[in-house]
């Protein structure tokens, strides 16, 4: 099959072309022709899969179809993202693919000044891509009008939940108009996902391009035991002596990062640390030195996890494991992208092994094992918490330091899918939570909320955004169960 099979414009077809693509992925070829027949979609993919384009080149088509006069035009179509630099990299791929059509497109995110935002919002766009605490800036500021949405894309649903965005989503769909498209991407499913899709789409369509919770297949996954201690210093043998031109670590803290990067700059590798407390500008460019070759290694916090897109990204590395298993398939989706084969390792120690049973659970299948000569662990270190709960410093978004709210762990229950029905889009009321405002009662699984250590920041991915949002904002995620 090929994009001329989908239905889609001459005009997108061309800047298509001018990118080298002549195959849709899967994930595209099952979501174009819905979405162009008006249809709801609830769309697990893996991360690289191409999900952005099976979302942007339908909008296009069917925002085209439709195109405004010169004048001010409403925005048309949102697209929610949870961090700055998917929203970014969305915005982006949005601009590519439209440029020939006439149709006008902005981005909002944290971190960066909001004025020359509301500028570009007073001329007028037909599609909107926004992190939801900025977008909740400008909709208080009455910068922003939303009540001509026909279109509303959840991207990394998933992603959104875990960093507490349950509450900033209701408040975004209260000011939609019923009438309108939903399509909800998630890289993985849950009880939260099941519930959230169920209030917000009507008679979705399933679409599913890969298994539910796995990495992905073109990744060769292996684990190295090693001590903690020693743990930097294998990492700076590893690239070394394997002549690795570019590799993404992780680590779980921000301060972590940080330390991590001069340690390897001092071992006389080139590398940069991106997480929360980094500026837009500075985590701007340092993934552009780490794309142009200039920077070998860069440590990340899982704020990385999602937003980043590193063309052939051949290596993945946690320095740390990840406290919640989802986020090991997020961190090595960065590699192994677009049916490319890429390589994630993980370096564990003796205090992780209960993390990685966690992981292993999740894959179903145990990874494979083993100890480099010279690396060897002693045996008679015993295990030590591992201090800090969350992972990885990020913020969730408003640009002050917050509290992660606890995640709950996947409950494994399966997602109930509805079936395809034909005809066109329906009108639907938005979720009776958003319009109420009401608290979902806190589910049995949710843990109590854990106050901020002194100069403590979430630890999760975020769009760091610089927000003055009153701390009614820390609050705990929950489930969204109408109410």
């Amino acid at each position: 099959m090929s994009f001329d099979s989908l239905g889609l414009s001459a005009e997108i077809l061309r800047a298509v072309s001018e990118q080298g693509y002549t195959e849709p992925t899967p994930v595209q070829r099952q979501a174009i022709p819905v979405v162009l027949e008006g249809k709801d979609i609830l769309a697990g993919a893996q991360t690289g899969t191409g999900k952005t384009a099976g979302f942007t080149l339908p909008l296009l088509q069917l925002l085209s179809q439709q195109a405004q006069g010169k004048g001010h035009r409403p925005i048309r179509a949102l697209v929610l993202t949870p961090t700055r630099e998917l929203a970014a990299q969305v915005a982006e791929s949005i601009e590519t693919y439209g440029k020939h059509l006439p149709l006008r497109s902005t981005v909002v995110f944290g971190g960066v000044k909001i004025n020359p935002q509301i500028e570009k919002l007073r001329h007028g766009v037909d599609i909107l891509v926004a992190t939801p605490g900025r977008l909740l800036d400008h909709a208080q500021q009455k910068t922003v009008d939303l009540s001509h949405v026909e279109f509303l894309v959840l991207d990394e649903a998933d992603r959104m939940l875990d960093m507490g965005f349950i509450h900033d989503i209701r408040k975004v769909l209260a000011l939609l108009p019923s009438a309108r498209q939903n399509l909800l991407f998630s890289a993985t499913y849950s009880q939260e996902i099941k519930t959230l899709a169920d209030k917000l789409l009507n008679a979705p369509v399933l679409i599913e391009v890969a298994r539910r919770n796995t990495a992905a297949e073109t990744v060769e996954q292996r684990v190295y035991r090693v001590d903690r201690e020693r743990k930097r210093e294998l990492l700076s043998f590893l690239v070394g002596s394997r002549n690795w031109r570019q590799v993404l670590v992780f680590t779980r803290t921000k301060h972590g990062a940080n330390r991590l990067a001069q340690q390897l700059e001092k071992d006389g590798l080139s590398a940069a640390a991106i997480h929360g407390n980094k500026s837009q500008g500075a985590r701007t460019r340092a993934l552009a030195g780490f794309k142009q070759g200039d920077i070998r290694v860069l440590v990340a916090t899982d704020i990385a996890a999602r937003g980043l897109d590193i063309d052939q990204l051949p290596h993945v590395v946690n320095f740390e494991l990840p406290n919640v298993p989802e986020d090991y398939v997020h961190r090595i989706g960065r590699t192994g992208r677009a049916g490319r084969e890429g390589e994630a390792i993980s370096l564990v120690c003796v205090d992780e092994n209960r993390l990685l049973r966690d992981i292993e659970r999740l894959l179903k299948r145990e990874l494979p094992s083993e100890i480099l000569p010279g690396y060897e662990p002693d045996p008679s270190i015993k295990p030590e918490p591992i201090k800090n709960g969350r992972n990885g410093g990020g913020d969730r978004g408003r640009g002050r330091a917050q509290q992660q709210a606890p995640r709950r762990r996947n409950t494994g229950q399966k997602t109930a899918t509805a079936p395809e029905q034909p005809g066109a889009r329906r009108k639907r009321s938005a979720p009776a939570a958003a319009k109420s405002g009401n608290e979902a009662p806190r589910s049995q699984n949710s843990r109590p909320q854990r106050p901020a250590a002194k100069g403590q920041q979430q630890s999760a991915p975020s769009e760091a955004n610089g927000n003055r949002r009153a701390p009614q904002r820390r609050r705990q995620r929950a489930t969204l169960l109408g109410g």
